[in-house]
């Protein structure tokens, strides 16, 4: 009997498109169902009482919630195929160092950011371009944060700087000579197939920025 793979979604979510680039990456079969914030489904208050968002992974009815979680959990599950932590101790500790850094440095800046005015917000983007600078001498000259491979680091941070570095209805934010090593990682990473179908075009999100009033805010 095949897994069934069901993903609680909505699409301009980062942290869902992460779960969506490991789904592709691993080349599993799953079911992307959007949510509805406005009118949360039964399923997604059943499957993730405590927080009651998204992404959830529903794997043979059983859920797993918080999207680096469900990363790790997917990676472990589906072993054979595209690994994306490395297989040694310290660099795994390594990798989750780094991944909960992005989540609790980019993230969080990058929302900052795009929720603020005036100068809060010239502030967490000067705080955002700090954090891009640290992980710009992190990455060095590797072609991926874990090195030759695309792994968990490049998972969690992708769908959100690339939306800050490719979209340019917000301005150019990132600057390529600034930060040469990470503006050609994320080109690069957008030539995977597992990143470029997660991750959504322009302007359908400029779109969706405009009819929710949020287009006069940076986004």
């Amino acid at each position: 009997m095949a897994d069934e793979v069901i993903l609680l979604n909505f699409w301009p979510s980062p942290y869902g498109m992460r779960v969506l680039i490991a789904l592709e990456e691993k080349g599993i079969k799953y079911e992307n169902r959007e949510e509805d914030f406005s009118n949360k489904s039964l399923l997604l208050l059943q499957m993730n009482p405590i927080h009651k968002k998204i992404p959830v992974l529903i794997h043979n009815g059983k859920s797993i919630c918080e999207s680096l979680n469900i990363v790790e959990y997917i990676d472990e599950v589906w072993n054979d195929h595209s690994p994306l932590f490395p297989s040694d101790p310290y660099q795994r500790a390594q990798v989750k160092f780094w991944a909960n850094y992005i989540d609790t440095k980019i993230y969080e800046i990058g929302f900052k950011f795009s929720k603020a005015e005036g100068e809060v917000k010239e502030a967490a983007k000067n705080e955002f371009l700090e954090g891009v600078k640290v992980l710009e001498e992190q990455l060095g000259n590797k072609p991926y944060f874990g090195g030759d491979n695309f792994g968990f680091v490049d998972v969690a941070l992708v769908p959100l700087f690339c939306m800050f570095y490719i979209y340019t209805f917000a301005g150019k934010f990132i600057d390529d000579e600034k930060y040469p090593n990470i503006t050609s990682w994320a080109k690069r990473c957008l030539k995977k197939e597992s990143v470029s179908k997660s991750i959504p075009k322009e302007d359908k999100v400029k779109r969706f920025l405009e009819e929710n009033g949020l287009s006069q805010r940076g986004h």
